[in-house]
């Protein structure tokens, strides 16, 4: 369950490109829990003739496969680009990812293991810092932003102030409150190539470092 989540968005380049028939790249279904088009270079199809795309269909309602298969629909405008992220789509990742971190936490040959510190890939890294009680702070940034672990206990202790010692706040439920959202926003912005902030709860935490 994710208790805070913010979303430093940075706008990626879009593509839009017309194409005649038959198409010289495939559209693939990238993954099963998730409803966006993909080509084979990466990118998610945003729109087609100025239609935007909402999963497998366009905003008319045409099955978006099928449309790119009829010879007579073409020429055709398609734009490319990088989709965000859905809530469920965040909730699914966090939920991975917390397995993974378990299972890591069991297979390291270190004693005493704190699992998985950070996921590297060529688009992203995905920092965890864990707490002694449980509670997971993740955040995603681009290959080669630094600093993170500073960010990571500064919202941690964000945390702990502004949620821990509000009597009226739930232990694992989503942070409401005005002021501590200010708080995490203004934390992360400086950070212009930070991506997303995501807090998924473990274990009720008490304690502050």
């Amino acid at each position: 369950m994710a208790i805070f989540s913010y979303d430093n968005y940075v706008h990626r380049t879009e593509a839009e490109k017309t194409f005649r028939y038959p198409l010289d790249f495939l559209v693939v279904h990238v993954m099963a829990g998730t409803q966006m088009l993909h080509s084979v270079f990466g990118n998610a199809l945003l729109s087609i003739n100025g239609l935007a795309v909402n999963g497998k269909f366009t905003a008319d309602g045409k099955e978006i496969i099928e449309y790119l298969k009829d010879s007579t629909n073409y020429p055709l405008s398609i734009l490319f680009g990088r989709a965000r992220l859905s809530s469920n789509e965040k909730l699914m990742l966090a939920s991975m990812f917390h397995s993974l971190f378990a299972i890591g936490s069991q297979l390291s040959p270190e004693v005493g293991s704190t699992g998985i510190e950070m996921l590297e890939t060529d688009m992203f890294k995905r920092h965890c810092f864990q707490t002694l009680t449980g509670i997971k702070f993740i955040v995603l940034t681009d290959p080669w932003q630094s600093g993170i672990d500073a960010l990571l206990r500064k919202i941690y202790e964000i945390y702990s102030d502004f949620a821990l010692k509000n009597p009226f706040y739930s232990l694992e439920m989503p942070i409401s409150q005005v002021r501590a959202n200010s708080y995490f926003t203004m934390t992360a912005k400086p950070r212009r190539r930070w991506a997303n902030c995501a807090l998924p709860s473990g274990t009720p935490d008490h304690g502050r470092l």
